[in-house]
């Protein structure tokens, strides 16, 4: 039975077991559906059970060793692959500008960090890809354990994860994929590789752009390392169902006719965006992070136009150029609304 079908029924015992989760009681009422699925470990309904077997499924889908659902966001997926993966004194190799969460994982796992710079786009004001020849050269010089690189950027940007797997492989590093924003990319040609069947290692958010709850995500394993026990030490003992079954449901949705097709459209009527609006400049590898500036115009003075003027908030801001995020969630309407602006730029 799948966790979505399991939460649908209503318990065969009477329980006395944490009232909190009784699925009668409830204090918030615009979440009242919420708290009449909000089961605990009980033996009547078995959550833990419907939940191996969703992630198992989930795991034939992504075509992975094993696919964790994650109910901490991608952060806790990181943390646990690097404590999957590494001892204490262990060196791994990051850029400077990588997530806090990168950092936290190091530290929690008595590891060193060695940081590298990532070129900036002197027109754009981002950071570029990861390049390959930079992955080698630290690894050929240091006994580096573990790799984490950032593939999509905020910004879009790609690096190529096939290339540095070759390199880590030759230097039996471990390679982790921080694919928070490329959740989409499993599902639709028209989108970058993911990095999910080829990293030993691949989180992925499904809140940010592929229209999961906040903060639902994913841990793909490429590789015979039980992330279970790592996941264990930093997550609660008493995780939330109702969110977990939404992470089933959302994957179920993603790999559907209908969820494929979503994301296909979506992409097909950003790329006509780019082809017809000319007064405006775009940048990027991932067309559903759509990244302008406009000559003569700052970034920040484009944000605010957009903000002020067309009643449109950007996801992201530099001195050179502005970040309009879309995905599971952009309908036809967003779609259009951008195309109206972005053709008057």
């Amino acid at each position: 039975m799948s966790l979505v079908e399991l939460l649908s029924q209503k318990p065969s015992k009477i329980l006395y077991t944490t009232p909190s989760h009784g699925q009668k009681f409830f204090i918030y009422e615009p979440l009242k559906e919420m708290y009449k699925i909000d089961i605990s470990e009980t033996d009547c309904q078995d959550p833990q059970v419907a939940l191996a077997d969703a992630e198992k499924y989930a795991s034939s889908i992504y075509q992975t060793y094993s696919t964790t659902f994650l109910a901490n966001g991608s952060s806790s997926g990181i943390i646990a692959a690097v404590l999957s993966c590494t001892s204490v004194g262990d060196k791994v190799l990051i850029a400077s500008n990588s997530h806090p969460c990168h950092f936290n994982a190091v530290k929690l796992a008595g590891a060193r960090a060695l940081t590298y710079n990532l070129d900036i786009d002197p027109d754009w004001g981002v950071p570029l890809e990861v390049k390959p020849e930079q992955i080698d050269y630290y690894l050929s010089r240091y006994n580096i354990r573990t790799v984490i690189i950032t593939s999509p950027t905020y910004e879009g940007i790609i690096s190529d994860i096939e290339e540095i797997k070759l390199i880590c492989e030759k230097h039996e590093a471990f390679l982790i994929v921080d694919e928070a924003h490329g959740a989409l990319y499993p599902f639709c040609n028209s989108l970058p590789l993911s990095a999910v069947n080829v990293a030993d290692f691949t989180v992925q958010s499904l809140h940010k752009t592929a229209g999961g709850l906040n903060p639902t995500a994913l841990l793909h394993c490429n590789c015979e390392v039980d992330v279970k026990p790592a996941l264990n030490m930093i997550t609660t003992t008493s995780p939330s169902y109702p969110l977990l079954a939404s992470i089933e449901a959302n994957i179920s949705y993603l790999n559907s006719r209908e969820g494929r097709k979503e994301i296909y459209t979506l992409v097909e009527k950003l790329d006509k965006i780019r082809d017809k609006c000319h007064g405006c400049e775009f940048f990027g590898d991932d067309p559903t992070k759509v990244l302008i500036r406009v000559p003569g115009v700052s970034g920040y003075e484009l944000s605010e136009m957009l903000y002020s003027d067309f009643g449109i908030e950007d996801e992201r801001t530099n001195e050179k150029s502005t970040m309009l995020l879309c995905g599971i969630g952009t309908d036809s309407k967003k779609i259009d609304k951008l195309y109206h602006v972005l053709s008057k730029l």
